[in-house]
């Protein structure tokens, strides 16, 4: 494995100051900011772009959240201060494209801002980054994960959400790896139990934690990898892993972590 790439990320307000503007701004959400875990998904993102020479940037400190926790927990009146805020800013900064690599920010900004005057190109980094294998602007030759069975797990709102299914699994079969499916997969799938702000409070009493369950599906593939393409997926599936005492065999891994690590690979060997 090659060095580690150090690049500078663009910040919007010192583009604006240039009088320049991005492809593309990147969401990078409240997970990806603050959670130890999820940083690594969104730099390992950040490097695609970077390797795929797009023209991207970031709000930076300007960034908040997008009120989906709110508005999933009931609390209508803020999360429209919160979107409202924030179209206020990406309306002033002239954005018209935007990806993310939460599910939940990427559901809420496509679907829930137009009504409020937030009318953007919102893709998904799955939908992206199959995009930019298509189009020959990354390469990924399979090598790290040729032959790996790697089991994907759909979040809810990228699929059943959103209808965006395939795309995380064409890019996981260009890796070269084996795509096994878990009993409920597609439109069928099962929450890893982090959803409607789940996330943020202890799970109800019952016989069994919804990761957990999810979880033991999982591993019923005997997979080599578990790929996901959610940070609030890729806690509570780690958390399950950790459950069954099986985190020095398997590992959790997000889309863009799967690339980026072969991208990687490829570029050392230029």
């Amino acid at each position: 494995m090659g060095a580690e790439i150090k690049i500078s990320i663009p910040i919007m307000a010192d583009l604006a100051a240039k009088g320049e503007s991005p492809d593309v701004l990147f969401w990078v959400g409240c997970s990806g900011s603050f959670d130890e875990r999820a940083k690594k998904i969104t730099v390992a993102f950040t490097r695609i772009l970077h390797y795929a020479g797009i023209k991207f940037a970031i709000l930076g400190i300007e960034e908040s959240c997008t009120g989906d926790p709110a508005k999933r927990a009931g609390n209508e009146f803020l999360f429209q201060m919160q979107a409202m805020q924030n179209i206020t800013k990406l309306n002033g900064y002239g954005i018209k494209k935007i990806v993310t690599a939460c599910p939940h920010c990427f559901n809420t900004l496509k679907n829930e801002y137009p009504s409020l005057g937030g009318v953007y190109e919102v893709r998904h980094h799955t939908e992206f980054i199959n995009e930019l294998i298509k189009s020959g602007r990354i390469k990924i030759e399979g090598g790290s994960f040729k032959g790996k069975r790697i089991v994907f797990h759909d979040p809810c709102y990228l699929g059943r959400g959103n209808g965006i299914y395939e795309a995380p699994r064409e890019t996981i079969v260009k890796l070269d790896g084996l795509l096994e499916e878990m009993h409920r997969n597609r439109h069928k799938s099962f929450c890893c139990g982090a959803g409607g702000a789940q996330m943020f409070k202890e799970p109800e009493k019952g016989n069994k934690d919804v990761n957990i369950e999810r979880t033991e599906e999982a591993l019923n593939k005997n997979p080599e990898v578990i790929a996901t393409a959610c940070p609030f997926c890729m806690t509570m599936m780690t958390d399950g892993v950790k459950h069954f005492n099986r985190e020095q065999n398997i590992s959790v891994r997000d889309i863009a972590e799967l690339v980026e690590m072969e991208c990687n690979r490829n570029s050392s060997q230029l």
